[in-house]
């Protein structure tokens, strides 16, 4: 099955930025170690646009400013049906395995680390989530946005089938 992303252009829109992790990392050259820093940068509109990025430098802020420009050029369109998810599913990224379920209104975030910064980003109230296999934090955001991806919303679903609204909720 072939899965329409809707991208979005960040010039349309106001975008705020959320660090989900930074690191610091280390080369040993014969000169001694050369220290830098990589930084995983969700940013979202809190309304159905979300993006993920991966800045890496020098310093710290430079490496948060390239990961949000990063994320800035991978944003993608979610549907969101009364703040939550429109159906179940799951997401996978390397060893990462992620699964997203609908909440009720009033449930809230219930996720952890990595997935709660991409699903406050996105705009996403109510939502169960479950990260399974490796915790690192940039696969568990690429497996995220993987299972927001693949979401579909009723009216996309009554158009690839060629069928009405009704329809689709009743037959």
């Amino acid at each position: 099955m072939s899965v329409n992303v809707k991208r979005v252009k960040s010039s349309e829109i106001e975008l705020k930025d959320k660090l989900v992790n930074i690191r610091r990392v280390t080369k040993v050259t014969k000169g001694g170690r050369t220290f830098s820093f990589s930084a995983i940068v969700v940013v979202g509109n809190e309304n159905g646009v979300v993006g993920h990025g991966l800045g890496k430098a020098k310093e710290v802020t430079t490496a948060i400013a390239k990961g949000i420009d990063d994320a800035k050029k991978n944003l993608i369109k979610v549907p969101i049906v009364k703040g939550t998810i429109p159906h179940e599913q799951a997401g996978k990224y390397g060893g990462a395995r992620v699964f997203i379920k609908p909440a009720s209104h009033g449930t809230g975030v219930i996720a952890g680390g990595a997935m709660r910064a991409v699903m406050e980003s996105v705009g996403i109230t109510d939502v169960l989530a479950k990260s399974k296999g490796s915790s690192n934090p940039h696969n568990v955001v690429r497996a995220t946005i993987d299972a927001l991806i693949q979401l579909r919303d009723a009216s996309t679903v009554s158009q690839h089938r060629g069928v009405s609204l009704e329809k689709v909720f009743n037959g």
